[in-house]
C-alpha cells in the first residue's frame, strides 16, 4: 500500500508530456544555472487610478495574495516559488468554483498545465483579473548557499529571502494587497511575525497546508510547479540535443540513445528514473550540471562514496622561505642588537642608523 502510494505521488510530480510552457521560462537562465524572477503583467483593473481633480490617485480594489513553492526536496532542477493574487471577493468563486484550483500536488500533470495556459492566455478571466509570479531558485545556487564554508545560507533562509522579495515586488507594481496567505516553512507563529513587521498593512496569516486552504495559493502552488515542470523538460531536453548530435557523429543509432534517456523522471531522489538517470550521467571528475543539487545527500553519495568520480585533493605546500610575521613579535630580543634593527626580521646592526 505504501509502495502504491509513493508511486502514485512520484507519478503526479512527474511533467506532463506537453507540459505548457509559460512566460517564466528563461531558457538563458535556465542554461546557465541562474536563478531569476518573473512578474506577470498587473492586469489594468488592479493598478491605481489618476484622480482628474487632484494629483492624487485611487488605489485599486483590495487583493488576496498567496505564496507557495514547488520542488523543495528534488535532487535535480530548481526550487520554484510561486506567487498569486486578485480581487479579494473573486478567490473563492473564480479559483474555487469557477477553474477548480487545488493544491498542484493532488491535481494531475494535465489539469494543472491547462489552468496555467489560461492564466497567460489574453482575454481570458484570469488572466484579465489576476496576476502572478514566480521566483526560479537554480540547483546551483541552492547547492552553492547551502555548501558554503562559512555562514551557510540553508534552504529556508533561502525561501524566506524568496518569498519576501516576490512580495515586495507585487507592492511596488502598485498593487493594493490587503491579505497576504503562504504555506509555512518551519514555525509558522515565528514565519508569521516576521512578515507581519515586514509588511504591517497587510493581515497575513502562514499555515500550515495552506495550498488546500486557500484559493490563492493553490493558484501560487499551480504556478510554481508547472514552471518548475516545464524548466525540468527544458533542461532535460538540452542533454537529449546533445547525445543526438554526439551519436550522429559517432555513425550509431540515435533511437537507441533515446530509448535508454526516455526520461530522468521527477528529479526527486525517491524516483527510480531519477537515481538511474544520474547514474548512467555522471561525469567522473564534475559530477553533473547546474541541473543537480550537489548538496543533497544522493548527489553526495554518489560522487563521495560509490566510488565512480574522480576524488580530487589539493595539496598544501609549506613555503620555506615564507615566515609567519608574528614570529618577529614574540620572545626576547638579543640585548646587543638595536630594538630598530629587527623591526622588519632582518638584523642589521646599528651601524646603518
Amino acid at each position: 500500500m505504501a509502495d502504491s502510494q509513493m508511486d502514485e505521488d512520484i507519478t503526479r510530480e512527474i511533467p506532463a508530456a506537453d507540459v505548457f510552457v509559460a512566460p517564466s521560462i528563461n531558457c538563458t537562465f535556465l542554461f546557465s544555472g541562474a536563478s531569476y524572477t518573473h512578474f506577470s503583467p498587473v492586469p489594468p483593473i488592479l493598478l491605481p487610478t489618476s484622480n482628474a481633480d487632484s494629483e492624487s490617485t485611487t488605489p485599486g480594489p483590495p487583493c488576496a495574495l498567496g505564496v507557495d513553492e514547488a520542488g523543495r526536496g528534488p535532487v535535480l532542477g530548481p526550487m520554484v516559488y510561486g506567487l498569486f493574487y486578485l480581487p479579494l471577493p473573486l478567490s473563492d468563486p473564480l479559483l474555487r468554483t469557477t477553474h477548480q484550483f487545488d493544491d498542484s500536488k493532488v491535481l494531475t500533470p494535465t489539469v494543472r498545465s491547462n489552468l496555467m495556459e489560461k492564466l497567460c492566455t489574453p482575454a481570458t478571466d484570469l488572466y484579465t483579473q489576476c496576476g502572478w509570479a514566480v521566483d526560479v531558485m537554480s540547483a546551483r545556487d541552492i547547492g552553492a548557499n547551502m555548501m558554503k564554508p562559512t555562514s551557510t545560507y540553508n534552504l529556508n533562509a533561502q525561501a524566506m529571502d524568496a518569498t519576501i522579495a516576490l512580495i515586495e515586488g507585487v507592492y511596488k507594481r502598485g498593487v493594493n494587497v490587503k491579505e497576504i496567505f503562504i504555506d509555512t516553512i518551519g514555525n509558522p507563529a515565528t514565519y508569521q511575525k516576521k512578515l507581519e513587521k515586514i509588511f504591517p498593512t497587510a493581515q497575513i496569516i502562514v499555515a500550515k497546508k495552506a495550498d488546500s486552504l486557500y484559493p490563492c495559493v493553490s493558484a501560487a502552488s499551480v504556478c510554481a510547479k508547472v514552471t518548475r515542470d516545464a524548466a525540468l523538460e527544458v533542461l532535460y531536453e538540452s542533454y537529449t540535443s546533445f547525445d543526438m548530435q554526439d551519436e550522429e557523429m559517432s555513425g550509431t543509432t540515435v533511437a537507441t540513445k533515446i530509448s535508454e534517456e526516455a526520461s530522468w523522471g521527477s528529479g526527486y531522489p525517491s524516483d527510480a528514473r531519477c537515481t538511474s538517470w544520474l547514474r548512467r550521467n555522471m561525469d567522473p571528475v564534475f559530477g553533473w550540471g547546474s541541473e543537480c543539487r550537489f548538496s543533497w545527500g544522493t548527489a553526495k553519495d554518489m560522487l563521495d562514496t560509490k566510488g565512480a568520480a574522480t576524488k580530487v585533493e589539493w595539496p598544501v605546500e609549506e613555503d620555506e622561505e615564507t615566515t609567519k610575521l608574528t614570529l618577529y613579535f614574540g620572545g626576547e630580543k638579543d640585548k646587543d642588537i638595536h630594538e630598530l634593527g629587527t623591526w622588519y626580521g632582518t638584523s642589521v646592526g646599528t651601524e646603518v642608523f
